[in-house]
């Protein structure tokens, strides 16, 4: 197996292949329980389409709740508690969806749908948040680097299994059953965590027991620390222009699904094989190409890939806006951002401290990631309200991701100069 991860990622020694081989087996497990439940929660968003933007309102406040509440385990606890603790509790939930779905009444059905793709929304920036978090404290800015691309690729094939087993059984046995499911790779993914932090230190503090501590602050530290850095200021400005550019695609995508089939079995499945294409073209990327990017082009030109294309994307879709068109411009955006964008990003994370990495980055990618998706739904709203069509919102997003291309080359820039310092001083 050494030989042949060595002809697409560079090892040095073998305690960096066992790093590399549960830190993959790690990502592969989150995704795969994730995929189970996104073509689901994507069909309850084509069912509900009209409620959306009140649906991310919900995900929004729940999300500045739960934020604090988790820097908050974060300051008592070590990773090795509050990571599988985090887990756990997801497994917990989806039992009880589980519950209510079977034992209530089918009249309760939409307001579960609409607590279900909450709770969804959630999850899924939680676990990942704190799966990446995780990598960038076990691995240096270096490994990072060299690894990170192919620990995607775990992430990437654990979607597309996941999708492959939505697209089969969507049809065949009742949603929740899919819930039951999902529960297993999650708890398996724990397991992986466990392991991943009895064998591996933090990658840049290299002190004895430090990763066995706990974070320490606050509830707060996290968030405020955002506003004192202008990198992670930064960092959140990226996220915020990325969530809008979802946001316009995804509001387009429930539109013209809804009005293309009328089934939500057809809905589910339609959703898992768009997921299972994107994946597909994402493991590619990652397998042969993000790494090469970041070593030949930098980070910061990877970080810009993908919202030149979606510029181009925009206009495409401002003047023939098919769902045919659509279905072409999400899974290029979503397998180059999954694929390039998403290692690229987590990369910034290597240079800064243990603190950062557990608490501002969850407030970065889950308040600021749902905030942009909240403003950014009221947004298409209410440019939906004063008449405007699907392609025109396009052509209205267009310039908005050339404002995302210039962000990502000056985020690159500043993470060459924290790292070359880093280095330095060490």
């Amino acid at each position: 197996m050494k030989a042949l991860l060595r002809k697409f990622v560079t090892i040095e020694n073998d305690h960096e292949f066992r790093g590399l081989s549960l830190g993959t087996a790690y990502g592969f497990l989150i995704m795969f329980s994730y995929y189970i439940l996104r073509a689901v929660r994507d069909e309850i968003s084509s069912a509900d389409r009209g409620n959306l933007q009140i649906l991310w309102t919900a995900v929004f406040l729940v999300m500045l709740l739960a934020v604090p509440l988790y820097s908050w385990i974060a300051s008592r606890w070590s990773r090795g508690v509050f990571v599988p603790l985090a887990n756990r509790f997801f497994i917990a939930c989806l039992l009880g969806f589980w519950l209510s779905l079977v034992f209530l009444p089918d009249a309760a059905r939409p307001w579960i749908d609409r607590v279900f793709y909450v709770w969804t929304s959630v999850f899924a920036l939680f676990v990942v948040t704190i799966f990446w978090g995780f990598m960038a404290d076990c691995f240096d800015n270096s490994q990072g680097k060299r690894l990170f691309a192919f620990i995607a690729v775990g992430s990437s094939v654990g979607a597309m299994v996941g999708s492959v087993t939505t697209a089969m059984l969507a049809q065949w046995v009742p949603t929740f059953s899919l819930l039951l499911l999902a529960c297993i790779p999650l708890e398996a993914a724990s397991w992986s965590a466990m392991a991943l932090h009895r064998r591996f230190d933090t990658g840049n503090v290299h002190i004895t027991g430090e990763s066995g501590r706990a974070i320490g602050g606050n509830a707060w530290t996290g968030m405020k620390a955002v506003f004192a850095s202008p990198y992670l200021a930064s960092i959140a400005a990226f996220i915020a222009l990325m969530t809008f550019v979802s946001t316009m695609l995804y509001f387009q995508q429930a539109h013209l699904v809804a009005e293309a089939f009328s089934d939500r079995g057809e809905r589910t499945a339609f959703f898992a094989k768009v997921d299972l294409a994107v994946n597909f073209l994402t493991v590619l990327m990652q397998v042969y190409l993000t790494a090469k990017i970041v070593k030949w082009l930098g980070v910061g030109l990877a970080l810009a890939l993908v919202p030149i294309a979606m510029t181009v994307g925009f206009l495409a879709l401002g003047l023939y806006p098919t769902l045919a068109v659509l279905v072409v411009v999400q899974v290029i955006y979503r397998a180059g951002r999954y694929g390039v964008t998403k290692p690229a990003r987590e990369m910034l994370w290597t240079v800064l401290g243990r603190e950062d990495k557990y608490k501002a980055k969850p407030f970065l990618d889950a308040a600021v990631y749902r905030g942009g998706d909240l403003v950014s739904g009221w947004i298409y709203t209410g440019l939906a309200a004063i008449g405007l069509s699907i392609g025109a919102i396009a052509l209205v997003a267009a310039p908005v991701a050339g404002l995302w291309v210039m962000l990502g080359l000056n985020l690159g820039r500043r993470e060459e100069a924290m790292a070359t310092a880093q280095g330095e001083a060490t």
